[in-house]
């Protein structure tokens, strides 16, 4: 049986996967650590869930679980962080932090939702952070590290992010006319958490992909919006 902990669950893409991790019946156990009670709904029919809700996120890494998988969608943006430092201090900062306690407490796979373009050398601060992210966490030597880069995250928000609603309009109409218009540069929040639980969980979708050593060891799997789209479909 598989045991998970999950964190950023209250957000776009961490919500779903935590509520198709608890439909899968090869999983046990989801644990989730969040600052405050989760705003989206969740079916839990057979008690899985273990929920920790602690507003001081600096003793999360205290309180993880000896799982043996961990997912990361955890991360915010600038405008509700209230500067690129503070942005920094979630989205690097905590996510190293977890992910390093994760190793520490015997997690086997490790899942990141990074994003697409992702570059530890990028010019813009953004991409830069996420890519520096991406290169410690491979290097930390899980058995499996698993870096998912989606594109634009389509999906309904507890909060509503006004500068993107022209892109998901946009995104939506192309994916009724065809679905390939909108997978090669949109994903929605559903198909982006099941390809990163895909990757989690079931051994056969790691044959015959193209991955790479880890630094310390194990195997790194950075999934581009193609593979996430071949996975995350139903």
């Amino acid at each position: 049986m598989t045991t998970a902990t999950v964190v950023g669950s209250t957000g776009l893409v961490g919500s779903q996967i935590l509520n198709q991790l608890l439909s899968i019946a090869k999983v046990s156990t989801v644990t989730t650590l969040t600052r405050r009670p989760s705003p989206h709904a969740i079916a839990d029919p057979t008690s899985k869930l273990k929920a920790t809700i602690n507003s001081d996120s600096s003793a999360w890494a205290t309180l993880i679980p000896a799982t043996s998988t961990f997912f990361s969608a955890l991360g915010t943006t600038r405008a509700d962080a209230g500067s690129l430092a503070a942005q920094r201090a979630i989205d690097y900062d905590l996510n190293l932090s977890l992910a390093k306690a994760a190793k520490e407490r015997g997690v086997n796979t490790y899942v990141l939702i990074s994003s697409a373009g992702a570059n530890a050398k990028s010019w813009t601060p953004y991409s830069a952070m996420k890519g520096q992210l991406e290169e410690e966490v491979a290097a930390l030597g899980f058995e499996k590290c698993v870096i998912l880069r989606p594109g634009l995250i389509v999906g309904a928000r507890e909060k509503a992010r006004w500068i993107e609603q022209p892109l998901h309009a946009f995104a939506n109409l192309l994916g009724g006319v065809r679905a390939g218009l909108k997978d090669v540069w949109a994903q929605d929040a559903e198909t982006i958490a099941r390809a990163a639980i895909r990757a989690g969980v079931e051994e056969e979708v790691w044959n015959g992909r193209k991955m790479v050593e880890g630094k310390n060891g194990g195997k790194v799997w950075t999934m581009g919006q193609a593979e996430i789209v071949e996975l995350g479909k139903l």
